[in-house]
């Protein structure tokens, strides 16, 4: 018989995160994009795990997602899927590969879960991408809808950064995507009174973005919370680390170490 202190931790399945709404339970969500940090932030126990396509500004250094292909979302969600045990990971669908048809959709829907082993996918849209939404939830493919902010519209609406105030097409871009099939949405930079209101409206969790308290669970992006843009400052934002210049200070310590000869010393050589 298996030791309990080494069995595999409880799966946070799709039923289970329905079911925090009901019960109440705030969802916990931050992304990731490989391995490593997949596996630190599944240990410490979060709910889900996003692969976003904000790997193409975060990883890639790009001034925006809309250059991410269905190719990158697969490498960075399988590496992040083989790392988790507990987490719901949900992988982005990024620009221009739902957008053309439904089965267009469907196809990429299913390469992602098939090629990454991820357990859901989320797109942006809600009333415009109802009938995609439905396409992809027919077929048993769990996905979350997102509202608000959509960084794949950053060319049509001007700019990043742009809190959303049409409560009317909010909320009925949200009854669309759960009526359409979409197991959660996720709502950004939406104002937080409205953002309340679209939880209270729906039967599915929401997850909020600097869309105020009252979603059903919060997701922010791993590396603005540790720190490590330090040049990132956005009101939404709340860092619970200083990584960046604790990285630096170990990298110029190990680089001191390195030019005095004092690394590597005798415990640190093989003999």
């Amino acid at each position: 018989m298996s030791n309990a202190s080494t069995a595999r931790p409880k799966k946070f399945t799709v039923p289970r995160f329905l079911a925090s709404k009901q019960k109440k339970q705030k969802i916990t969500m931050l992304t990731a994009y490989e391995f490593l940090s997949a596996r630190i932030l599944d240990e410490a126990g979060l709910d889900c795990i996003l692969v976003g396509d904000t790997l193409g500004m975060v990883v890639q250094g790009k001034s925006t997602t809309l250059p991410v292909t269905v190719d990158e979302m697969i490498y960075h969600g399988e590496m992040v899927a083989r790392a988790v045990q507990r987490a719901l990971v949900i992988v982005d669908m990024p620009f221009m590969s739902f957008h053309i048809s439904p089965a267009q959709a469907l196809e990429n829907a299913g390469r992602i879960l098939k090629e990454t082993g991820a357990d859901a996918v989320k797109l942006e849209g809600g009333l415009n991408q109802a009938k995609t939404i439905e396409a992809i939830a027919s077929a048993d493919i769990p996905v979350m809808a997102h509202l608000g902010l959509k960084p794949q519209s950053v060319r049509a609406i001007g700019g990043m950064g742009k809190i959303q105030r049409d409560e009317d097409q909010l909320i009925a871009d949200a009854l669309a995507a759960e009526r359409a099939g979409a197991f959660g949405i996720l709502l950004e930079m939406i104002t937080a009174p409205i953002a309340r209101k679209i939880t209270e409206t729906v039967t599915i969790p929401t997850i909020g973005i600097g869309s105020g308290p009252g979603c059903d669970g919060q997701v922010l992006v791993t590396p603005d919370m540790l720190g490590l843009n330090a040049d990132f400052h956005p009101r939404f934002l709340k860092k619970y680390a200083d990584l960046a210049s604790e990285m630096t200070s170990a990298v110029k310590a190990y680089a001191n170490e390195v030019r005095e000869g004092a690394f590597p010393d005798e415990s640190h050589s093989h003999t």
